[in-house]
Parts: structure tokens; sequence; C-alpha cells
């Protein structure tokens, strides 16, 4: 199915779930309507410059602070989406501690990370004790730093609530210029909401990639002197993320899939011994017969990785259906519509983004909505430098990781 953006307005907010309910004498915080063109001006395309702060006053009060009962809420959430949605049209991006200081980051990670740490590598969701009838999953792939197309799939889908469920599959900085606000938001969710939201590492949630395409120094311009110490704390929280997720023991759920071998580290390894691989054959394990498991759910690869794959389908609706067998399938599953935001060439992929919901009893059929970006973007300038960077596959290639023995 697919659909297009429509206005992000206060109405949005007030259709939420009714078990997060807005309380009484909250106001309902609208957000300026964006374009539902699916295509970036000529000027956007290439290296865009920041936009000039405009006189339209933000929607809350600024800057956001740590609720007096350290506990946030639906309108807290609601507040920091429309805060930085109007802050990333308004303000220059060494702007940003007035609109989140440092001191409320400093809380906001740590309350994640705590949560965070607790959790096991493969996460999992809706067993007997949670699930219900009408319990619903929607998994998220890719995001990329397109913290304004995430704002949309949130009020799409519908935002998270004690019978919808959220996997999110790693993958929400870098190359977007918005990869801390992205992030923010989702860390704020699983602080909300922790036993509902569930956020797993994807490759670029590393030190390596978010040296190389964009996020440091996106963390460095908006927090200043103070920057080396918010990057610090996002790479810490990354060492807590899970890898994987299994959801109603039906669907597995992970970043790139499994590993095609296995290095056992060198402070693991006997004393004298060379680096040594441990090989996983998918096919004489069937992952899929083996736990009973009928879809795996991937992500990983956008439109530029797909077209470096002979053999396998685009990416241009957002998703491919890659491998359908007797025991089952699986879907590659990517959220970053009209990828990348800052490309070296004139073409375009014009891609949509995609999630998937999972519905009782089973969970394991799923329902693919496709969705165009959020147009125009706000206008800034690239993190890193696009033009030269080459994929981040070629770059974590794993036989530069491994020696054979």
């Amino acid at each position: 199915m697919s659909l297009k953006p429509s206005d992000l307005d206060s109405s949005a907010f007030d259709a939420q779930s009714s078990s997060n309910p807005i309380p009484s004498d909250a106001t309902p915080v609208p957000l300026d309507p964006p374009s539902t063109s699916s295509t970036l001006s000529e000027s956007e395309e290439n290296h865009c410059s920041s936009s000039s702060p405009s006189s339209t006053p933000p929607p809350v009060h600024l800057p956001l602070s740590w609720p007096p009962d350290a506990t946030l809420s639906l309108q807290w959430i609601q507040h920091l989406i429309a805060a930085f949605d109007w802050s990333s049209k308004n303000l220059s991006p060494s702007e940003f501690p007035s609109v989140l200081p440092v001191s409320v980051f400093d809380t906001l990670i740590l309350t994640a990370s705590k949560i965070l740490h607790k959790e096991p590598n493969c996460l999992r969701i809706l067993d007997d004790s949670v699930a219900s009838s009408d319990s619903t999953v929607v998994v998220v792939g890719d995001i990329h730093g397109q913290f304004h197309d995430l704002i949309f799939l949130l009020q799409d889908a519908g935002f998270p609530s004690d019978n919808r469920f959220f996997v999110f599959n790693g993958d929400y900085v870098d190359r977007g210029a918005w990869g801390l606000e992205t992030f923010i938001l989702l860390l704020a969710w699983k602080v909300f909401m922790p036993h509902r939201v569930f956020l797993l590492r994807g490759n670029h949630e590393s030190k390596y990639c978010t040296s190389v395409y964009g996020f440091e120094k996106e963390v460095l311009t908006k927090y200043g002197d103070k920057g080396k110490h918010v990057y610090r704390k996002c790479l810490g929280c990354f060492e807590g993320l899970p890898l994987a997720s299994i959801i109603a023991g039906r669907v597995f759920t992970a970043h790139g899939g499994l590993f095609r071998s296995i290095s056992v580290p060198s402070s693991k390894r006997s004393k004298g011994k060379k680096n040594r691989r441990i090989i996983l054959n998918p096919e004489a394990n069937g992952i899929l017969k083996k736990f009973d498991l009928k879809l795996i759910i991937r992500s990983h690869e956008g439109p530029d990785a797909r077209e470096k794959r002979p053999g396998l389908g685009g990416m241009d609706q957002g998703y491919t259906i890659d491998h359908v067998v007797d025991s089952g399938k699986l879907i590659t599953l990517f959220s970053a519509p009209d990828y990348p935001q800052f490309q070296a060439t004139g073409k375009r992929y014009k891609n949509k983004g995609a999630y998937i919901v999972l519905e009782p009893p089973n969970f394991d059929v799923p329902l693919i909505h496709s969705f165009e970006a959020i147009t125009p973007r706000p206008k800034v300038n690239a993190y890193y430098d696009f033009e030269d960077v080459i994929d981040s596959d070629e770059e974590l290639d794993l036989a530069t990781m491994t020696t054979d023995s």
C-alpha cells in the first residue's frame, strides 16, 4: 500500500492512541504543514546552504526542560517533536543547545542507557504475558537522520501505545542532517514506553561509521564545545542497543541479517593462536525451520546498495521480498525515502520508504506500507564529504575484519 504524507497538524496528535491520552490541560502542538511533493528542488539536490532564520515563533516554550517529576509523558514527547521540527527550519545547527540544553540531553541519555544496557542482545517481544487480541507490531528500517520522514511515519502508523509495539531496526544516524534529533526522539520514546518501543543496533551505531558518515561532525557542530562530551555519551548508548528481536516467536528481525562468519575476538583467543572464524552456513543450520520462524525482516540496504546487488530487487518502494521458501520468507525493509539526502551525482533514486505492520494472531503476515518523502526538506549543509566517501558496505567488508587460520 502506498501513502502520501498528509499535513502534520494538531489533529494528528489528537488522534493518537487512547492508551496514551493527552492530559486534559494540555494544548495540542501543531507542526508546520509540509509539502507532499516527492522530489526536491534542483537547489536542494546540490550542496545545500543553511536557510536563514525566520520570525516564526517557536510552537513551545524553549529551551526544553526535564520534567520536574522525572517522568516523561506523551505531551513532553510532542513538545520535543514540535521543537525539533521548528528549530530545523528556523535556527542554525549551532543554536541547538537553545532548544535542548546539554543537561537535558545528559539526563535523557543516561536514563535510556540504563534501560538499554539491561536488555538482552536478542529481544523476545510479544510473548503470552503481554500479547492481546488487538496488539500490533510496527517494524521500521533505516532512518539515517531523516527526521521529518520519521515524524510522518510515526503519525501514519500511530504512536506507540499499550497495544502498538515498535521495533526499530537500526541505522538512526549518519548521512542525513538530523541524526541527533532522530536518535534523541527515539530515546525519548524508549524511556516513555520501555516495554513497547525497541531499538536495535545498526552498523552506523558505531564509532567507525559515525566518524566517516557525518554523525560525529553533526554533534560537534550542534553542541560546540560540549560536542565531544555529547558524542561520547551517544557512543556509550550505542553499545547498549540489542542486536536482534524475535516477535511472537515467529518473526526474526536484525539490522543486516546473519553473519557469514564470526571472528573470535583477540581477548578471547588462546595465547599464541591465530584469529579463527566460526563459519555459519544458513542452509545447513536452517534458521527458519530450526526455530519455527516464518519471517525474517532485515534492513541495511537502500537503493544505492541495491543497484550493486545483481539479481536482487530494487528499493523503489522501500522494501523487497528477497527470498521465499517453503519455511518462510525474508524481507529487506528501508524507511528513508528519497535517499540519500546528499548525493554527489545529479541522479536521485526518489525511492519511497516503508514500514511493516504485523497483526495477530500469528504476527507473521507482513502488511507493508510505503510512503513518500516529506519535502522540501529544510536546507542544511552536509556533515560529511558525500562526494568522496565510498559505500559503507565496501568499507566494512568482512574480509578486512578477519584473517584466515
